[in-house]
């Protein structure tokens, strides 16, 4: 039996010691090291050559991923490591670090337990070290810390040992400072990472070498002795005597959670169903035992084997021929292959227990966050992408005989990455693609293209704004068609900390699935006791409230009235964008006794129309995304940085020095970057360094509204702005 035949069979016994695994990821900013820290891991499990570890970017299987160098895809690997004499299965998922390919991260954080969170040594912690380190608290996946590129600080910036351990020092602290801010309060301290305890390690993933404290009291080397090698150049030494996979691997067996343990916390934090029913005991428990419950992560198209769904099973056994209910699109599946990945490959099991990550065919309408079981249970907590889609491109196929396959090659990817959202342009029938950005669209058209065989023409790039209002309406009469219905309503901007907590997903989307959960944390909020538990819905961070007394028949048109208030929030007044911070409240209600006179294309117009007359009272405004960019120049271009973000309508925030170098950090509109790469390389003569991350939605400037607005009803072909009347008649 090979090698890897041997480890297959070994990682499938290990399946069913809970203890004994590790669901972990790696995590960081682009470019600090996480695919090279992955090739030394895959490597220290012997499924590849240790000479190619560090070059060969196992991970990146996806060809534009190796011609551009980056990771665009998270990649799944399971491998056996003997750690303390003891077998570990290994279930490692490495993550993009590119700010818009943001979605994959925080999917992959749903299947895992631990994270290895990788800084770079010269670069310090940069805006997305915080982006995932907050996305990963979030979702209750423990932190450890590796410290990557500690070798060029010795050889290139000729760091003393005092400036050295200063330099890492405060990429702990900086690290320990966002677990403080972003940490649930019972792991605000308990999940600090510290050199002492074991929690961090440094080194060079591409020299495949590190060191943390147990192996400088194991090994008895120092740092004294690490800067030797490397002046001397004697890194191959350096890496035989404290190999990398050791030290990280190590690391995670000791101190990540293994499934059990992580459950008993997690399974409260992302599932809302009753604790005490036996599937909740089962998942708390980790129980192979009971009835299967999992979550689909990641859905990929095999050529030959169609879609395959990557899922975190927390509950129970599958194996092939296991029927499944897809709790999320209503549909059901029939498990057809269960598969771990190796490398490249997807190796075949033959079943698979609660704890692990698997791969499974035959789930064909599963989406990512699909909640699977063998009964009808309560679903996960939906997965909350940190950014949206902000920019649209239009699409179309050249021929039109391409039609179909651009149509069900758009559904795969909108089903692979729910970051994407596809439209019809009804008036032009065009398909506009949106994603999180210039280089997300860009893959997307490459995949289309180069993977799903459709030539296509696409548009230039457009920013998707938001509809929300500044003020409180009067009282609107919204009347059905036939006369015989009215429904009086308001529109104002949804308070500040209400609206937080949606857009960080500590209230979900959606209609409540728990009202008194939800009435709690709405009072928690500043929400008055009674409005609280009258919230109806939530849909795209906006909130209907029920604040009618004892109106009959009411309930019975209420799914009519809340897609009246669905579709206004899809489709604005003021250019039909999405809605955004908008509370709408249903004062009375009068409505006529036959129901035969108030079916949906009575109420939902009706509804529909005079929310949109109300937000028109209120006031209402485009919201533009903006986000943060952050340049390191020379200090003799600080000037020249300034003027280009001032030109771009940004506002600088901070100015950091460190020695000759200045990190400019400002915010500016998404809408003014198009294009920018050139213009900062070309105005500080290709010396600068630039970060972005997604920040969020804010008003647009007062001056700016007019104009923009017109510009989209001409692009949406909308003719003239309606009036409040106009909605009313």
């Amino acid at each position: 039996m090979g090698r890897r035949e041997d480890m297959v069979k070994r990682a499938h016994e290990l399946m069913y010691s809970p203890e004994n695994i590790r669901n972990m990821g790696i995590i960081a900013h682009i470019d600090h090291g996480k695919t090279t820290l992955s090739d030394n891991l895959i490597s220290g499990a012997g499924l590849m050559s240790s000479e190619l570890s560090g070059s060969a970017r196992e991970l990146d299987n996806y060809e534009l991923e190796a011609q551009r160098g980056i990771t665009i895809f998270a990649a799944a690997i399971s491998m056996v490591y003997n750690h303390a004499d003891k077998d570990m299965l290994i279930n490692l998922i490495d993550t993009p670090g590119h700010v818009d390919f943001g979605g994959e991260v925080t999917r992959a954080l749903r299947a895992i337990d631990g994270a290895i969170v990788v800084t770079c040594a010269v670069e310090g912690c940069m805006p997305q070290t915080e982006t995932v380190i907050r996305e990963a608290l979030k979702e209750r996946v423990r932190p450890v810390l590796f410290i990557n590129k500690v070798d060029r600080l010795i050889n290139e910036l000729q760091l003393t040992p005092e400036a050295l351990q200063q330099r890492l020092l405060k990429i702990i602290a900086q690290v320990n400072g966002y677990i403080e801010k972003y940490a649930a309060p019972e792991y605000k301290q308990k999940w600090k990472v510290s050199v002492q305890n074991g929690t961090v390690a440094f080194g060079s993933a591409f020299h495949n070498w590190a060191i943390s404290a147990p192996f400088m009291t194991k090994t008895g080397i120092s740092f004294k002795d690490i800067i030797d090698y490397c002046n001397n150049e004697k890194q191959k030494e350096l890496a035989a005597k404290i190999p990398a996979y050791q030290v990280i691997l190590d690391m995670a067996a000791q101190h990540l959670p293994n499934p059990v343990t992580a459950q008993a916390y997690r399974i409260p934090h992302i599932w809302h169903g009753d604790k005490e029913s036996d599937i909740g005991k089962s998942m708390l428990n980790c129980d192979k035992d009971g009835k299967p419950a999992l979550i689909v992560t990641k859905i990929t198209t095999d050529p030959q084997a169609g879609e395959i769904a990557l899922a975190r099973l927390f509950s129970g056994k599958i194996s092939r021929g296991t029927k499944l209910e897809l709790l999320n699109s209503k549909s059901t599946g029939t498990v057809q292959q269960l598969a771990i990945y190796m490398s490249d490959q997807r190796i075949a099991i033959e079943d698979a227990v609660a704890g692990n990550i698997v791969a499974i065919s035959g789930l064909r309408n599963a989406t990512s966050g699909e909640t699977a079981s063998t009964e009808t249970i309560e679903t996960f907590e939906s997965i909350k992408h940190y950014s949206e889609p902000v920019i649209t491109k239009s699409i179309e196929a050249k021929s039109p005989k391409d039609l179909p396959k651009l149509i069900e090659a758009l559904r795969q990817i909108a089903k692979q990455d729910p970051t994407v959202s596809v439209q019809i342009n009804e008036e032009t029938g065009e398909h506009l693609l949106s994603g999180q950005g210039e280089l997300h669209l860009e893959i997307i058209e490459y995949m289309i293209r180069n993977d799903k065989k459709v030539d296509i023409e696409t548009g230039p790039p457009i920013i998707v704004y938001r509809e929300t209002v500044n003020a409180k309406s009067q009282e609107v009469e919204g009347k059905s068609a036939n006369k015989h219905n009215k429904f009086y309503l308001t529109a104002e901007p949804l308070p500040d900390a209400i609206y937080k907590a949606i857009t960080t997903g500590e209230l979900p989307n959606g209609k409540p699935k728990n009202p008194k959960d939800l009435a709690e944390k709405l009072r928690a909020l500043g929400m008055e006791k009674d409005e609280a538990k009258k919230v109806w819905d939530i849909k795209n961070n906006s909130m209907f409230l029920d604040s009618t007394k004892g109106i009959q028949q009411l309930h019975e048109v209420k799914e009519l009235v809340l897609q009246g208030f669905e579709e206004a929030m899809s489709s604005g007044p003021l250019a039909q964008e999405k809605c955004d911070k908008i509370l709408i409240r249903l004062h009375d209600a009068k409505l006529h006794e036959d129901a035969i006179h108030r079916g949906p294309a009575q109420t939902i117009p009706a509804v529909k129309n005079g929310i949109l007359a109300a937000m028109l009272y209120a006031n209402a405004i485009l919201f533009e995304p903006k986000q943060m960019l952050i340049i390191s120049v020379p200090q003799e271009y600080m000037g020249t940085v300034t003027t280009f973000v001032q030109g771009k309508r940004g506002q600088i925030q901070e100015i950091d020095q460190q020695e000759d170098a200045m990190t400019i950090i400002s915010k500016v509109p998404i809408a003014e970057m198009f294009g920018s790469s050139a213009e900062i390389r070309s105005a500080t003569q290709g010396r600068a360094m630039w970060n972005t991350e997604y920040l969020g939605y804010e008003q647009l400037p007062r001056d700016l509204q007019e104009t923009i607005i017109q510009q989209i009803r001409s692009r949406k072909g909308l003719g003239t702005r309606k009036a409040p009347e106009d909605f009313l008649a």
